[in-house]
């Protein structure tokens, strides 16, 4: 190591794949830290977060279990390890330092779209802030998004915060769903239906007036056309994404320069 990277700790090092107490000399390990990762990666795709367990990735892997502990310190240093691999890249899109709405749009979108495609993402748990180099690289994006906005950085920390905390949740709620639907033969649409007109014969107008007109009036019988084609494009993930938005667009527009309103006594 340099001295500078001396000064890393050794979950850090391996997390940025430097290189950790081994020898330049030799033949080069049999082993590495990217193919324990990549292992795990690829279990959790494929049997959920339960099929990345240290034993399996060894047997999967043939070597044993205990030849792990030389590239992995620990189960919970490996989900840091299995979560920056899986994040990849952030989406790539230049905006100009005025439309931050539309590149924060995009970030969340992306990352949407990752949590679908590895629902086991989402519930890892957070031990942290942003360390790797692909957390870093969507901690980058967001900031270049917001970097024309005026807001202080604590903001800018505090915006991406409550953005990607929102686009977990409606992971974590999609997946919810889906597990209460499975063995049931029922797409979606299909139980939002059942749901609807079950609802509509057992609430009482006069007891729930409001909850009454909301199952009397369709909404549950056909959805929109492509409703379900794109978890990052669906109706409920687009409303709740804009008014978030909405809510860092109240925050940007108390930092822009200019007079600002005197409160009211």
């Amino acid at each position: 190591m340099t001295p500078d990277e001396e000064q890393v700790p050794v979950e850090l090092a391996r997390l940025w794949r430097l290189p950790v107490g081994e020898s330049r000399l030799g033949r080069p390990a049999a082993l590495d830290v990217e193919q324990v990762v990549r292992a795990g990666v690829e279990l959790a795709d494929r049997d959920g977060l339960p099929g990345a367990t240290l034993p399996k990735i060894a047997k999967e892997l043939g070597v044993s279990p205990m030849s792990l502990y030389r590239h992995v310190g620990s189960k919970d240093e490996l989900l840091v390890l299995m979560r920056d691999f899986a994040l990849g890249e952030p989406p790539g899109r230049e905006t100009a330092p005025e439309e931050w709405r539309a590149g924060l749009r995009h970030w969340a979108v992306g990352q949407r779209r990752i949590h679908h495609r590895r629902p086991w993402l989402a519930r890892l748990p957070v031990s942290g802030p942003p360390s790797g180099p692909h957390e870093i690289a969507w901690l980058e994006a967001a900031l270049h998004a917001l970097r024309g906005t005026g807001l202080d950085w604590a903001a800018k920390i505090g915006s991406m915060t409550l953005l990607s905390g929102y686009v977990r949740h409606a992971s974590l709620l999609s997946q919810d769903l889906a597990q209460g639907r499975s063995g049931t033969g029922l797409d979606q649409a299909q139980t939002e239906r059942n749901y609807g007109r079950a609802m509509a014969a057992l609430v009482d107008a006069e007891r729930f007036p409001e909850t009454a007109r909301l199952f009397s009036s369709g909404l549950f019988e056909a959805p929109p056309e492509g409703a379900y084609e794109d978890p990052a494009t669906d109706h409920d993930f687009t409303f709740g994404l804009e008014r978030v938005l909405d809510g860092i667009a109240v925050a940007v527009a108390g930092a822009a320069p200019g007079p600002r309103p005197r409160p009211r006594r």
